[in-house]
């Protein structure tokens, strides 16, 4: 018996794969670093998050197995019942005092963090002004917020936003915006959006996902004025420069205080392993006293930067972080350069629509402290010889 729901699901699937857009896993063996195994192959990665080189650092794993002996393995229940753990208290006041924020909250991912933390602080009075790039998770957090309207500007147009902001007569304004913008590597303007906030008395969220570890000393992309503000809520995804996993809010303790009340993604799911917290304790430690690591990624986008500064197609995107996005242009072509990478051993991923909008295809490239120059190198080689 045929069953039409699950034919449209098949032609959907082999429509994707005509257009270039159909993803698959990649089998990663063995630990995350520079240099992989992908589907049994060894290549050089230049797609993980890992900035600074720490999912596998012999701190952290140290720092897991001690933990493991004194707490086990899984938290058992939820933040509010028992699976409030010491480790989980004792990193939030050091993440707080780190980025210098009265009061932080531990979230299992960053994901849930913004979608607990937009729905509890905008309701259907509210409005929320989201920049158009956006991470997905910020994008789904304000559209299943409640609020009453959802206004999303143009990539940092802080006129068009300011529009926005004019016209709304809402009661609880919130302007979300991430800090390092995870397709183009660009910042967004923390100083220009908190004279905006202060205008039309709105909170400013920030997701720093991108940033924490690598700005600023390690201690992200906020400036020091907005460290200082009360309106100001912070954010800092900890599986990526952090190398373990998990997110972090930072903010005003009333607001802290407002989240464990009212966050549901945070009171209705059992809390992360409490051996988590304690690597990301000793993940503080590392990023606090790794300026050789962020020096060694510094060198390494420069490196990048003036290799393929006289590229025959494709150019580079301006940014001055890890993420440095190789604009191609045509899905096709996007993922036709990352094959040609891969059989020389070089993991670049083709990042499409609906990822990005349509013909600027390009090629993600992300440096670690954890790569050699010889491995920047390899790569500069490999992308003047194919394209």
């Amino acid at each position: 018996m045929s069953h039409a729901a699950l034919t449209r699901l098949q032609q959907g699937l082999a429509a994707l794969k005509a257009d270039h857009l159909e993803r698959r896993h990649l089998l990663l063996d063995g630990a995350q670093g520079a240099h992989v195994t992908i589907n049994g192959q060894r290549v050089i990665s230049f797609c993980s998050n890992d900035y600074l080189g720490l999912a596998a650092d012999p701190a952290l794993v140290a720092a897991a197995h001690t933990a493991l002996d004194q707490c086990g393995v899984g938290a058992g229940a939820a933040h509010l019942i028992t699976g409030h753990h010491r480790f989980h208290h004792d990193f939030e006041a050091a993440f707080a005092r780190f980025v210098d924020k009265p009061a932080a909250l531990l979230f299992s991912t960053g994901y849930l963090a913004n979608l607990g933390l937009i729905a509890a602080l905008v309701g259907r009075h509210g409005e929320v002004f989201s920049d158009k790039l956006n991470h997905a998770s910020l994008v789904d957090a304000a559209q299943l917020s409640g609020a009453s309207f959802t206004r999303r500007y143009h990539h940092n147009d802080l006129v068009r936003l300011e529009s926005h902001l004019a016209k709304s007569t809402a009661q609880d304004k919130l302007i979300v915006s991430d800090l390092v913008f995870s397709m183009d590597g660009d910042l967004a303007p923390v100083d220009a959006l908190l004279d905006l906030a202060e205008r039309y008395d709105a909170w400013l969220y920030l997701d720093d996902a991108h940033g924490f570890g690598v700005l600023n000393d390690g201690r992200g992309g906020l400036t020091e004025r907005a460290r200082a503000n009360d309106r100001v809520i912070y954010l800092a995804t900890l599986g990526k420069a952090a190398g373990v996993s998990g997110a972090a809010v930072a903010a005003h303790q009333s607001v802290i205080d407002w989240l464990i009340q009212k966050a549901r993604p945070y009171i209705y799911t059992t809390a992360s392993p409490p051996l988590l917290a304690a690597c990301l304790l000793e993940s503080l430690r590392q990023i606090e006293a790794g300026e050789v690591r962020r020096e060694r990624l510094r060198s390494h986008i420069m490196q990048l930067r003036e290799g393929l500064a006289s590229l025959k197609y494709g150019a580079l995107m301006p940014s001055g972080t890890p993420i440095q996005p190789l604009l191609i242009g045509a899905n096709a072509d996007a993922v036709r350069l990352s094959q040609s990478l891969l059989q020389r051993g070089l993991l670049v991923p083709a990042i499409r629509t609906p990822t990005v909008p349509v013909n600027t295809a390009r090629l993600r490239i992300t440096l670690s402290a954890a790569h050699s120059a010889d491995d920047v190198a390899q790569l500069v080689e490999a992308l003047h010889a194919i394209v």
